[in-house]
């Protein structure tokens, strides 16, 4: 059960939220890996809801279920680029960063894959997706009712 609703309680916090996700979401890393990006994060952190959204927002982008699947286990599947591997290194290292301090051999890994903006743009994005777990999760927000209106 959802414990508030924080959007309506703080709409300003909401709202800043949302520009965030709009600056994640017009960068120029490929959809695709955004959704992988945010389908990893919310894996980890156990936020039912944004598995939910993105997991339909990745077939809806035509993303294929076996990919989404099998993404917790993404480093024993052929199926993922070194492209998205070094993104989803990155993303469970900043979103378990207590425990990985980001480690030097990721990064370098991102580093020979992605230019200096996109690195950013990477960071950027695991940072909002572990933003909106940590709201959804701590809110206990709905799950299930999320409808896709993204287009492949």
């Amino acid at each position: 059960m959802t414990r508030l609703s924080w959007s309506k309680v703080m709409p300003k916090a909401y709202r800043t939220m949302m520009e965030m996700e709009s600056f994640a979401e017009q960068s120029s890393l490929e959809p695709k890996l955004k959704e992988l990006i945010k389908i990893r994060a919310s894996q980890i952190n156990h936020c039912a809801h944004c598995l939910d959204m993105h997991t339909k927002d990745a077939k809806a982008i035509g993303e294929t279920e076996q990919r989404i699947n099998v993404l917790a286990a993404w480093r024993e599947a052929p199926f993922y680029s070194p492209r998205e591997r070094a993104a989803l290194a990155w993303c469970e290292a900043l979103t378990l960063i207590a425990d990985s301090e980001a480690p030097d051999e990721i990064y370098n890994e991102v580093e020979q894959l992605f230019t200096q903006e996109e690195i950013v743009e990477l960071t950027f994005a695991i940072v909002v997706i572990n933003g909106w777990n940590r709201f959804a999760v701590g809110f206990r927000s709905e799950v299930g009712s999320y409808v896709s209106h993204k287009k492949p």
